[in-house]
């Protein structure tokens, strides 16, 4: 979700390697409900243990960081906190189109209509505490550092990456940009052939240089985030009615923004939300080795995860990294 400003930036696109050596903060909630939609069974549901319990979230969040691993790159998983009271009207939008998806998912398999009820799977996923606390747990056991945002997490991240701890932000979304982060990364879990409509389709990585952005569009962040809340942001759904990409743009160029901020609520409390977010500093970044028997613990005796597959898995890391971790790195 989050703001939508495709149309106005340089999109690079960039490959694995490209990133080797790098550290990156990942969006940590972004990430696991991308699992959660799309790591699925042939009808769409999530993958379970013989308890009920969905383990989607946690085969992508494990294979895939391996992937990174494997590619020199040092992720840092950054949970979101408690949300600002402006994001509540979003929030509880998107849980009326799961619940509706969820009501159109059961009819569709009821019906043994699988392709339909495969349309609306994706639209399901729900993100729990115990999911939330597992994944921290998983990542702990495989040696990686994360980190408890007190609110926004793409806020956060951004703060890291603005202060030189991180090279970038790795998110779908482009909210990370209204918080100043000096380089957006989309893509970078997720990238590969995919399923998309039934069609299989190459997804590049894409890297997004927030300042050549800001010099080609003739505009500093303050006139960026702007553009934001007239397009529309998750603090004020909808932005100015009849204002698109191409039209905001124009409106800040001819310094316009007076002209239509009286019809955003709160407007300067919201540009405060993206231009001094709530952030913390109390986080530490370690990179050791990984906890082979925590991973199992968590992984084959916990949620029945083949044996063979992650003992294979955590060799790779172990090959990867040495019995140094992940801090000999570059």
């Amino acid at each position: 979700m989050g703001v939508d400003v495709r149309e106005l930036l340089i999109k690079h696109p960039i490959k694995l390697e490209d990133l080797s050596g790098k550290k990156i903060a990942v969006d940590a909630f972004n990430s696991l409900y991308q699992f959660l939609a799309i790591i699925r069974q042939i009808d769409g549901k999530p993958l379970t243990d013989s308890k009920g319990n969905v383990t989607s979230h946690l085969s992508g969040l494990f294979y895939r960081t391996i992937n990174l691993i494997e590619a020199d790159i040092k992720p840092v998983f950054v949970f979101d906190g408690k949300a600002p009271e402006e994001k509540a009207a979003v929030q509880e939008a998107r849980e009326v189109v799961r619940e509706a998806a969820r009501e159109k998912f059961a009819k569709a398999l009821e019906k043994g209509e699988i392709e339909e009820a495969k349309k609306f799977a994706q639209q399901t996923s729900r993100l729990t505490k115990d999911m939330v606390r597992e994944a921290k747990e998983l990542l702990s056991a495989m040696g990686l550092p994360w980190v408890q945002a007190m609110a926004e997490g793409e806020a956060q991240a951004a703060f890291m990456c603005g202060r030189g701890d991180v090279w970038a932000v790795a998110s779908q979304d482009y909210d990370a940009l209204s918080f100043a982060t000096p380089r957006l990364i989309r893509n970078l879990t997720i990238s590969g052939k995919r399923k998309v409509s039934s069609k299989s389709v190459d997804i590049d990585i894409e890297l997004i240089d927030m300042s050549e952005c800001l010099n080609f569009l003739g505009i500093d962040i303050e006139r960026f985030v702007e553009i934001a809340l007239l397009i529309g942001t998750d603090y004020n759904p909808g932005g100015v009615q009849g204002i698109g990409p191409k039209t905001a743009l124009k409106v800040i160029r001819e310094g316009k923004f007076s002209d239509y901020s009286g019809k955003i609520l709160n407007v300067n409390r919201l540009k405060q939300l993206f231009l001094k977010p709530l952030t913390t500093t109390d986080y530490s970044l370690e990179w050791k080795s990984p906890n082979a028997d925590k991973i199992k613990q968590i992984m084959v005796d916990r949620h029945e995860f083949s044996e063979e597959r992650i003992d294979s898995a955590i060799k790779r890391i172990k090959d990867k990294t040495g019995q140094a971790g992940l801090s000999g790195f570059i």
